[in-house]
């Protein structure tokens, strides 16, 4: 019975560990036509990631708007919006099917948001903001360089 409890709770084991392994490292993925890799969501989950995306390009142009009229409390509000309090209505079922490295790069990106919000309205500097926002940049960049969303059915 023991040497059947052991067996029992190794398989177990293995199990939860290839899970944690697809759900927190791989996602849902597959390779597409153009090189980049495609993650595989249902049509409301990519959605609300385009969503979250359309959202981080109007905050940039709002930042940026704010820097060139030197109105410092436009940048804090704009980069507020997406930081990473923006994250709380992203569902753990997706998060799950999203790769280790994309979900680096979304966590990094808010972040930086933040840190450029909280500098904007400490410093008031429109070159430091400037900097950080096109440091910031890079991250979209690398991340519509190496990633689509294609549709899946259920």
């Amino acid at each position: 019975m023991c040497k059947l409890s052991w067996s029992i709770s190794g398989l177990l084991f293995a199990a939860l560990l290839v899970m944690g392994y697809k759900f927190i490292i791989v996602g849902s993925v597959a390779p597409s036509s153009d090189g980049r890799e495609a993650l595989l969501l249902e049509a409301g989950e990519r959605d609300l990631i385009l969503s979250e995306m359309r959202v981080f390009l109007a905050s940039v142009q709002a930042i940026a708007d704010g820097v060139s009229n030197k109105d410092m409390d436009r940048v804090v509000d704009a980069a507020r919006t997406v930081g990473a309090a923006a994250q709380k209505g992203v569902p753990a079922s997706l998060v799950g099917k999203l790769p280790l490295s994309f979900k680096k790069l979304g966590f990094d990106t808010h972040r930086k948001f933040d840190q450029l919000a909280l500098d904007a309205e400490q410093l008031g500097d429109p070159e430091h903001t400037l900097k950080q926002l096109a440091a910031l940049m890079n991250n979209c960049v690398a991340c519509h360089a190496s990633y689509r969303i294609d549709a899946v059915k259920k």
